[in-house]
């Protein structure tokens, strides 16, 4: 699947175990792009897909921070990632 790079990325129709090198992965493109905010999408549900969102964003060099999405975009179900270029 070719996935737009413009700091958008909706995990909703992926599996979770698809994930864990998705944000790897997407996080790179978009620095390669130049794009240092991303909102990825997770949604509320049980919350298994933000805990392995938050897990690889930890282990990614380039981000600088990550928070959830505030007001009406999306609350608990979206977090928002700061990237710094590597």
């Amino acid at each position: 699947m070719e996935l737009p790079i413009d700091g958008t990325l909706d995990l909703h129709t992926f599996h979770p175990k698809e994930i864990k090198q998705l944000i790897p992965d997407y996080i790179d493109a978009c620095l390669e792009k130049g794009v240092y905010r991303l909102r990825i999408i997770h949604g509320k549900g049980k919350g298994v897909l933000r805990k392995i969102v938050r897990s690889a964003l930890d282990k990614h060099p380039a981000v600088i921070s990550y928070r959830h999405e505030s007001g009406s975009g999306g609350s608990w179900g979206a977090t928002i990632v700061d990237l710094k270029p590597i």
